[in-house]
């Protein structure tokens, strides 16, 4: 069983020319819009809006997911399990039926979800007022669901950055989760601290190597914050952006920035986060393949490297291996992974997304149920892996544009039924969860 081979690091035992990058699981409270992005590195993949308010109608689960009356009650224990692989989703629970998606994320066996929340959204630093309603009812429901919440820290009000990304004094953000981990003490299990920082616009316009040190300092400053308010709390530093692009207007690559972080100031970063969150990329590629050993043949694609997405590791789910390679190569090999964003796109309408066109419903189902296994099976330094995304379908669909790229990714429809993926990752999950 997977449990022997389980590590995790001792605060846990102790208890997102053309770009060649994309934002990952940008989802933005929809009051005030934003960019968000699909989970992989496919080229020319750019940033793209988030529905504007979306209100999605509320209603059972379908028959196929089950259909009680309402959400299960399920007090959350808070520990994590550092013996098995766990299960996450990312949703969007901002102005939608948030207990039908936590329903149906419970049914499909998910032990945790994943929300981004955005900084800029809550706190008013001029007239000194924080916006806490919102947040207050998805923590509480995800406590009440049973489900752990995983909290991804991104986009700074404009007082603190004009361009809102990384804030110019990184004290703000300190401060600013300090207050979280006390408001949240014991329902929100983890934070990531910001989102694929080796994105240019994810930082403020422009990346360059020496800019890491800015995330490192931040990334310090915050967990210093939370640990003295909630020892428990793991906090995760960002995942990179899968991406082989250096170019200071687009992202540096992942690769550069890895090393940037690890190295910094002696590799101090070690002391100052639990876990390295991971979005390795998958455009149409199996879950299985990786260039150039084994490549992926995408049937129908065009043979130019612009347009089949297979002519770089950063394209394919296996590019995790290189990031664990990193990780142990500067020290960091004692810290577990999380991948906090996989996926596959299914046909869609967005520029930059099309090789989701490569994809059929039915590949997605058996491209994520083979990832699941690749990781439970090979990748025992991985501690939770979560799928993007449950719900985006739902809100897409609201705002008449069922066929986004954000909605080709989802496991359920716009009128809330399950995808193939859903059924498929349901029934896997139990199994694997059976034979623990």
């Amino acid at each position: 069983m997977r449990h022997s081979t389980r590590h995790i690091g001792t605060l846990l035992i102790l208890l997102f020319l053309v770009p060649l990058v994309v934002a990952c699981g940008g989802q933005q409270a929809p009051a005030q819009g934003g960019s968000a992005g699909g989970p992989t590195a496919a080229p020319g993949a750019p940033a793209t809006a988030a529905p504007d308010q979306p209100t999605v109608a509320a209603g059972q689960p379908t028959a196929a997911v089950g259909q009680p009356e309402s959400l299960t009650p399920q007090p959350n224990q808070g520990a994590v399990n550092p013996d098995y692989l766990e299960f996450g989703v990312v949703s969007h629970l901002y102005y939608t039926d948030r207990e039908r998606v936590l329903q149906l994320a419970q049914n499909a066996g998910f032990d945790w979800v994943r929300q981004q929340i955005s900084w800029q959204d809550i706190e008013d630093p001029v007239n000194s007022i924080y916006g806490w309603d919102e947040i207050d009812q998805i923590v509480d429901a995800v406590y009440a669901s049973g489900r752990k919440l995983l909290v991804n820290i991104v986009r700074s009000p404009t007082a603190y950055s004009a361009t809102n990304g990384l804030p110019n004094d990184p004290q703000t953000l300190a401060n600013f989760v300090a207050l979280m981990a006390e408001r949240y003490k014991g329902k929100i299990q983890a934070y990531e601290i910001w989102n694929e920082p080796n994105l240019a616009h994810e930082t403020g316009g422009t990346i360059r190597p020496e800019d890491v040190g800015r995330y490192v300092e931040m990334l310090k400053l915050a967990y210093t914050a939370i640990k003295a308010v909630d020892p428990n709390a793991l906090v995760l530093a960002a995942a990179s952006s899968s991406s082989g692009v250096t170019n200071e207007s687009i992202a540096l690559s992942d690769e550069e920035f890895y090393r940037a972080m690890y190295t910094y100031n002696g590799g101090e970063v070690r002391n100052y986060f639990d876990v390295q969150a991971v979005h390795p990329g998958g455009a149409a590629n199996p879950p299985d393949t990786m260039w150039p050993d084994n490549p992926s043949f995408i049937e129908g694609c065009l043979p130019a490297p612009d347009r089949c997405w297979n002519d770089d590791e950063t394209h394919y789910f296996r590019h995790i291996e290189n990031v664990r390679q990193w990780m142990e190569q500067y020290g960091m090999g004692d810290k577990e992974a999380w991948i906090t964003e996989y996926g596959w796109a299914t046909p869609n309408n967005t520029p930059g997304y099309e090789f989701g066109n490569f994809v059929s419903i039915e590949q997605q189902a058996e491209y994520i149920t083979r990832a699941i296994s690749r990781v439970h099976d090979e990748y025992p330094y991985v501690g939770n892996m979560f799928l993007w995304n449950m719900n985006f379908a739902v809100l897409w669909g609201e705002q008449g544009n069922p066929d986004h790229e954000q909605a080709s990714f989802g496991i359920l429809n716009a009128d809330w039924s399950p995808r193939p993926s859903y059924l498929a990752a349901q029934s896997l999950i139990a199994q694997l969860k059976q034979e623990r």
